[in-house]
């Protein structure tokens, strides 16, 4: 579990190319599913800034968790949220434009980080070109033509040049 920071859930395709799965934030947790079914899992957590990690062992997570009903509910809970999430990126996958997947990307971390402004809605993790490309499966560089775009035609804005500001419009023109 994350007591502070943020970290990256992440794999390597067979080119090596880095795929971003997820980004967990502070009081976010990861490697259930390892804990609970014993095997390891297929991606690798990287820090994305200083973090403060906690660990559970699994005799203590059994002993903790596991017996107490609401905590059983809520496992089962983030268990569901993660499937929808894997749909998601499945989603973004299955796009053939780069236009498309830049744009679910914006809008699925709109869902799991954003906070509505009176301007729209504003994504309240740092996100670089290049995070937001290995989780739209796009070049550093597509992504970073399209965010331009999307500037230029006043869709989004970059707010102390770390957090995007998804307008109205920017939800009027999604197709997905």
């Amino acid at each position: 579990f994350i007591v502070s920071g943020r970290v990256k859930v992440i794999r390597y395709n067979d080119a090596g190319k880095e795929l971003m799965l997820a980004i967990h934030k502070r009081y976010d947790y990861f490697g259930e599913m390892s804990i609970l079914d014993g095997r390891t899992s297929p991606a690798t957590i990287v820090a994305m800034e200083d973090c403060t990690v906690g660990f559970i062992t699994k005799s203590n997570f059994v002993k903790l968790i596991m017996s107490n009903e609401k905590s059983l509910q809520q496992i089962i809970t983030l268990l569901c949220t993660r499937l929808r999430e894997s749909w998601g990126m499945l989603k973004i996958l299955g796009f053939a434009e780069a236009n498309d997947k830049v744009r679910a990307a914006l809008k699925i971390f709109s869902q799991k980080f954003g906070t509505q402004d009176k301007n729209g809605i504003i994504i309240n993790i740092k996100l670089t070109h290049k995070d937001l490309a290995n989780f739209a499966a796009v070049s550093r560089e597509t992504a970073s033509r399209i965010i331009s775009s999307l500037m230029k035609s006043g869709e989004i804005e970059l707010i102390d040049k770390k957090y995007f500001l998804l307008k109205p419009s920017f939800f009027e023109k999604l197709t997905i």
